[in-house]
């Protein structure tokens, strides 16, 4: 019989910082986005404060020194390690582990135990001992049950200790009644309104749905996820893939509005996309580059524009897909906005070993000597430390980070000293 569990790390950047923080356990804690612009974690007493996921720092600014919030700003590099430790203790409990998110993964325990609620609360207690970061479990006979069972797990933690098993038709028919249909994992925002103007409101409701109206209306993705809470596997574990796209996407520290300040954000973004293009030994054929004003702005001008730049050909070459950006930069920028935001994202990929070749391809082959030896001194020596002359040398551009946490297990000069 299937068997997975779910686990999923609790308010996981706001645990992070409480592992090397103690003294902000038990007080609400906030995590900003890029440039601080707004909340993209929040510890339970944070939610209890009334603060949303996406909210503008700006507008709960008052509550942090009325309700004694700690805020901080995003520290990806601190919260990927950690997330590294934690899905490697995991991964010790299955030889099939799926790492859905930084902070959630699904195990295959068919076969392995005969109790997996013990099973999982031996998980539970030994990465909470190893890395102090609180996470739940959920056990189902398939993934969405898995994922169900999870929220239940969180919801009830006094109750479950943070596991859950549904392990019969009848808990996983009370797990589906009290799972609303907005909360359901893979319906988004859309199909939710859709399905609750036909009376459908729960989990338990979705599953009782016919099949053809649910293939008709919605997708078939939609039809194998009723069917896999219905308790028929449907949904399989997916093992380690490439990325299909890669995006690299910031909010400027401050409203740019030449386009010189511009391009040189976007060939910068562009060249950091080719960098793990080249990881992944990947090669792109098309690249997306947008550029958006500060929405929150009302009392200035608004413009956001994108464009899709179809390549000649498959390349990696931060040379080559930096011109290719730049050059659909120029197409969508207008003058007299502020812009706040701009991205390049990469798609299309084939893989670097296997492309197809064209007889009138004009990619340069010294390229790809060129980028193997700047990848090489540049993770030896120092990130970006050999950049395109489009890319400003000597120019740095540092985000607004005014509550960054230090970097406790990835930098030698950033980690705890004791005192003896």
């Amino acid at each position: 019989m299937a068997l997975f569990a779910h686990l999923d790390c609790n308010n996981f950047f706001a645990s992070c910082e409480r592992v090397f923080n103690p003294s902000i356990i038990g007080v609400p804690v906030v995590v900003l986005s890029n440039n601080d612009g707004c909340a993209i974690a929040r510890s339970q007493e944070a939610k209890d404060l009334g603060i949303k996921m996406g909210e503008p720092f700006f507008k709960f600014k008052d509550l942090i020194e009325k309700h004694n919030i700690s805020v901080f700003s995003a520290n990806f590099e601190l919260y990927g390690d950690m997330s590294n430790r934690v899905m490697t203790i995991a991964s010790q409990y299955s030889p099939e582990v799926e790492i859905y998110s930084i902070d959630e993964c699904f195990l295959n325990l068919e076969g392995i135990t005969d109790n997996p609620r013990d099973y999982c609360l031996e998980i539970k207690r030994k990465i909470e001992k190893c890395t102090k970061i609180p996470v739940s479990i959920g056990v189902g006979p398939t993934k969405s049950l898995a994922k169900t069972s999870t929220r239940v797990a969180k919801k009830f933690q006094n109750k479950t200790q943070g596991v859950y098993v549904i392990d019969s038709e009848e808990k996983r028919i009370k797990a589906l009644k009290w799972l609303k249909i907005n909360d359901v994992w893979g319906i988004g925002r859309q199909y939710s309104k859709r399905l609750l103007s036909n009376n459908v409101n729960t989990a338990y409701d979705f599953t009782c749905l016919e099949e053809k109206w649910v293939k008709d209306n919605f997708t078939t993705t939609s039809l194998k996820l009723m069917r896999d809470m219905k308790g028929i596997p449907s949904i399989e574990l997916e093992s380690i893939k490439d990325k299909q796209s890669i995006s690299v996407t910031r909010t400027f520290e401050s409203r740019k509005e030449d386009i010189e300040d511009i391009r040189e954000r976007v060939s910068t973004f562009a060249c950091k996309c080719a960098e793990r293009l080249r990881k992944q030994k990947s090669l792109c054929t098309r690249i997306q580059v947008f550029i958006i004003t500060d929405y929150f702005r009302q009392d200035l001008s608004q413009y956001s524009n994108t464009i899709n730049v179809k390549l000649p050909y498959p390349t990696n070459s931060s040379i080559d897909i930096s011109k290719f950006a730049t050059m659909g930069l120029k197409n969508i920028y207008r003058q007299g906005y502020r812009y706040k935001k701009a991205g390049v994202i990469v798609m299309d990929f084939v893989p670097e070993s296997s492309h197809q070749l064209t007889l009138f391809e004009n990619r340069n082959p010294k390229h790809t000597v060129l980028m193997k030896s700047v990848d090489k001194m540049n993770a030896h020596y120092s990130q970006d430390l050999i950049r395109l002359a489009c890319q400003s040398p000597g120019k740095t551009w540092k985000m607004n980070q005014e509550h960054i946490s230090q970097r406790y297990t990835t930098n030698i000069n950033e980690i705890i000293r004791v005192k003896a």
